[in-house]
């Protein structure tokens, strides 16, 4: 199946160390998922919660759809994620007693049904940002002077 990416939590792979990632889908509303096909999402500061037995996607904003009216939600309602009991379970172990979090990565379409990618993350600190930074600026200086080195 062909997947259309909606959206991605880019600063996600900024400030955290990505270690296991699931694919879940998404209870949302028929306004809701029409304005995710339009790509009107933002995942910034967004996180999962397991609560109860369930896994919550908590500050993810999906714009109003503009021709929603009275069935529009509130933008950034905590939403329901899709996953097997099982799954739940697992992730809630993985997370108790350790400093890691789960964290929305995408969220695309697959099929015709919206699917979230969630990761388990440990946070970086502020050194290892600027590691990472530095890293991704060497890497690029490198790739311009092989390229230069190519053409001349």
């Amino acid at each position: 199946m062909n997947e259309k990416v909606v959206a991605t939590n880019r600063k996600a792979y900024h400030d955290y160390f990505l270690e296991e990632s699931w694919e879940a889908g998404i209870a949302l509303t028929g306004t809701e998922i029409k304005s995710v096909r339009l790509g009107r999402v933002n995942l910034r500061d967004s996180f999962v919660k397991v609560e109860q037995g369930q896994a919550w996607l908590w500050n993810v904003h999906v714009s109003p759809y503009e021709h929603g009216s009275r069935y529009n939600v509130n933008p950034t309602r905590p939403r329901k994620l899709l996953l097997h009991k099982d799954e739940i379970q697992r992730l809630a172990q993985k997370l108790q007693g350790r400093n890691l979090t789960l964290v929305p990565l995408r969220i695309y379409i697959k099929g015709n049904r919206a699917k979230v990618e969630v990761a388990l993350a440990k946070g970086k600190r502020q050194y290892d940002k600027r590691e990472a930074i530095a890293e991704r600026d060497a890497r690029r200086e490198i790739e311009r002077e092989t390229k230069e080195r190519e053409r001349g």
